[in-house]
């Protein structure tokens, strides 16, 4: 797994501390780990984005690249078009990826939004640049009411450009859950077809980063450098 994507359901559901956790995870188990945001939207040029937020929370031993920021809280596409500057095209997002991939064990390149976000003028979007690197998508949905939905038309998004999807990740699990987040969590696997691969406390990102980094791997599953259980976590949390 050189290159894994990393999309969601929707905006403001925990991608990027998703990822944190992901790298600081795969520091921990020695891993070498970049991470890569294509396009930036919604700051100015020198507010810390959110690379520089995975850097933060994983450490200083975490590689970060940003391709394009534009100012408004928009779509690629629809930023970068509004601000007259360049869009960013899949091959560009692709081959930034590989030039990572060749310094390190891990890339991982965090989306906009959802998956089928356009990122160019054509309408291409992550799936496009996943499927050039040949890359699995991590997907990372909430835990409420509404989650089942978006995440089967996610990963139904995914088989039909025949991508892989890693699994589905939690990006901000409740610290006391309702029925519905507790229901979903068997339920998430059965709509989308894809393993359940962590669960992120809500309010992570607020920790402080050593502690952030130490508690990290047991909220993802061995696949992404964890030790969380998903069958250990659904008798811990019973519908």
């Amino acid at each position: 797994m050189t290159v894994l994507m990393v999309s969601g359901t929707g905006t403001e559901i925990g991608k990027t501390v998703t990822t944190a956790a992901i790298a600081a995870a795969a520091v921990a188990a020695g891993r070498s780990v970049a991470v890569l945001k294509p396009a930036q939207t919604g700051l100015g040029p020198a507010e810390p984005g959110d690379a520089a937020e995975v850097v933060r929370l994983a450490g200083s031993a975490v590689t970060a690249r940003e391709l394009a920021r534009y100012p408004e809280p928009l779509a690629p596409d629809t930023a970068a078009r509004r601000a007259g500057l360049a869009t960013l095209s899949p091959a560009e997002i692709a081959e930034a990826a590989q030039r990572l991939s060749a310094g390190h064990d891990l890339v991982l390149v965090e989306g906009a939004g959802g998956l089928l976000v356009r990122f160019d003028e054509a309408g291409h979007t992550l799936a496009d640049a996943a499927r050039l690197l040949g890359a699995a998508v991590l997907v990372v949905a909430p835990a409420g009411l509404g989650t089942l939905n978006s995440t089967a038309l996610t990963a139904e998004a995914l088989r039909a450009r025949g991508l892989t999807g890693a699994g589905v990740v939690i990006g901000s699990w409740p610290a006391e859950p309702d029925l519905a987040a507790r229901c979903n969590l068997a339920d998430l696997p059965e709509v989308s077809a894809l393993p359940l691969l962590g669960a992120v406390p809500q309010g992570a990102s607020s920790a402080d980063p050593a502690a952030f980094r130490a508690a990290a791997r047991a909220w993802l599953a061995p696949p992404l450098h964890g030790t969380w259980s998903a069958d250990s976590f659904l008798t811990a949390w019973p519908a």
